[in-house]
């Protein structure tokens, strides 16, 4: 009798049963990763605003009153003028003395934890739930 060279079913399925371990392991944290990088270039995105908004309001005497504007005037890049960027929705009112902009995680839980938001103060503050305010703490 010739014997056969292979793997038996038995081999297979440990092999499979480890694979299942390790991405069972692996996924929770790379999902957490993607989440906190999210919130890291919301946060960054925040201070981006709030200094090319300092920017205009010396060019142009007044704060702008769009996103779409600062886009448009070659301030931001197009995607942050759009209003949604890594996985944060930005929502901005401007006029001549004061802007806010609240970045608010598209969908909670999955593209982000925290909502942040900015005014001309400049200072970035952010609430663990729900969307920040005026009053809500500032970042460390």
């Amino acid at each position: 009798m010739r014997k056969e060279h292979g793997f038996t079913l038995i081999e297979l399925m440990i092999v499979v049963a480890i694979i299942a371990i390790i991405a069972a392991i692996a996924i929770p944290s790379l999902l957490n990763a993607r989440k906190a990088g999210n919130e890291a270039s919301a946060i960054s995105s925040l201070r981006t605003l709030s200094t090319v908004n300092q920017q205009y309001r010396t060019r142009f005497q007044s704060y702008s009153t769009s996103l779409a504007n600062l886009s448009t005037t070659g301030y931001i890049d197009s995607v942050l003028g759009s209003g949604t960027k890594s996985g944060y929705g930005f929502t901005y009112s401007g006029g001549t003395n004061t802007f806010t902009c609240a970045a608010a995680p598209s969908t909670a839980g999955t593209t982000g934890d925290r909502g942040f938001f900015t005014d001309q103060t400049g200072v970035i503050r952010f609430s663990a739930s729900g969307t920040a305010t005026s009053a809500s703490a500032p970042l460390d």
